[in-house]
């Protein structure tokens, strides 16, 4: 059984810079299903306040967000 925060998609945003990872969350999310968990690993800094401000727009939810090393790690729930 897998753990319910598990992402059902992984993004890989390195090396990608604005507005590429906003643009690559943004079309993801509007692919997935209600529920799903998404995963964006981005290294791009202003990244940092960009996907959050989207995903907060979108009216879905930030479950989960941490940089380890210089990449940022956002957990993202489609919530509608």
């Amino acid at each position: 059984m897998s753990n319910q925060n598990e992402p059902n998609i992984n993004i890989d945003c390195v090396g990608l810079y604005c507005p590429e990872p906003v643009f690559r969350t943004r079309q993801e999310l509007d692919q997935m299903e209600v529920g799903q968990i998404m995963e964006v690993v981005a290294d791009d800094p202003a990244s940092e306040e960009d996907i959050p401000r989207l995903v907060k727009r979108l009216e879905h939810k930030l479950l989960k967000m941490y940089k380890e090393n210089d990449e940022f790690h956002f957990i993202i729930q489609k919530m509608k």
